[in-house]
């Protein structure tokens, strides 16, 4: 018959061997005493048959409740722990990510200038050619050309060179190419003040004055003709055309200063012989010195004859 409930809690525990206090022993301690919590959870395991097995599932029930509370911080800072990795995880991540996708631009970028420094160099080595030692580009160039399968430090080392080279090639280039367009128009300008000088002296010949000063000073330096001589072909030509380039002889067709016929006879100093006293003169003199000897042989000639 069951017993009123305050006889049961008033009830001695029945003891049992898992709760009585162990006893000194003379053999060998080989385990530890079991601890409270064990004997408690093992003293509150329900014999069958018993009436106050729900009353010990409760307790047993708190002790757990018990138990858990200080095991639920431990669970609770593992947690955290794992969380605050994972979480440092999540931030470590974009960083990796992002630091590999700047390795990544940095080097597309060193290709690119690479892929362009060569080009340019190319170009200007083919117009610098045979005009500066293009040894020093052509070992850039070279030495750049496999850029792709270069580390990207190298890249940008080689590139930097290869750029200073090429500007280096260009400069020496348009020093060249100054130097020559200088010397080029140097000559240019001697070539016109040398024609200018000779379309005065042939302005100046071309005046009687003029044709005079010409004559003796080339009858003197070719022939060795003084002034005696000069006097002579003074008196020649003074006579024969008045040393009038452009003088004609109506009936004959004799031409010039030295009255040359046909006047085309002169061709053969120059084609201008009809127009430059010069010619004419040089035409002249080399007449008189092969049909005659001397501007006086001539002359006397004439004074007899009424030619020459």
């Amino acid at each position: 018959m069951a017993q009123p409930l305050e006889n049961m809690f008033n009830a001695p525990r029945k003891t049992t061997p898992e709760t009585l206090t162990p006893q000194k022993s003379t053999a060998p301690n080989t385990a530890p005493a079991p601890t409270e919590s064990a004997v408690t959870r093992r003293s509150l395991r329900p014999q069958r048959g018993s009436v106050i097995a729900p009353f010990a599932g409760i307790a047993a029930a708190a002790v757990l409740v018990t138990l858990a509370s200080f095991a639920n911080p431990a669970i609770a800072n593992a947690e955290n722990a794992a969380g605050s990795t994972a979480s440092a995880g999540a931030t470590t991540a974009p960083k990796v990510d992002e630091h590999a996708e700047l390795l990544q631009r940095t080097t597309e970028r060193a290709d690119t200038r690479a892929e362009e420094t060569v080009a340019q160099a190319t170009a200007v080595l083919a117009t610098v050619k045979g005009k500066v030692d293009t040894a020093p580009l052509i070992s850039s160039v070279a030495s750049l050309a496999n850029y792709p399968y270069l580390d990207t430090t190298t890249v940008q080392t080689l590139t930097n060179t290869a750029v200073t080279v090429t500007s280096q090639a260009k400069a020496q280039a348009a020093a060249v190419d100054k130097a020559a367009a200088d010397a080029a128009a140097a000559a240019a300008a001697q070539a016109a003040a040398d024609a200018q000088a000779a379309a005065d002296a042939i302005a100046a010949a071309n005046t009687p004055d003029g044709a005079r000063t010409v004559a003796a000073q080339m009858a003197a330096s070719q022939y060795g003709w003084g002034d005696d001589q000069f006097q002579c072909l003074d008196s020649l030509w003074t006579k024969e055309s008045d040393w009038n380039y452009q003088a004609e002889n109506a009936g004959s067709g004799a031409f010039g200063i030295p009255q040359s016929l046909p006047g085309s006879k002169m061709s053969s100093i120059a084609d201008d012989w009809a127009t430059n006293a010069v010619t004419q003169i040089s035409w002249g003199l080399d007449y008189i010195a092969r049909g005659y000897g001397t501007p006086c042989a001539a002359w006397g000639h004439s004074q007899s004859v009424n030619w020459y």
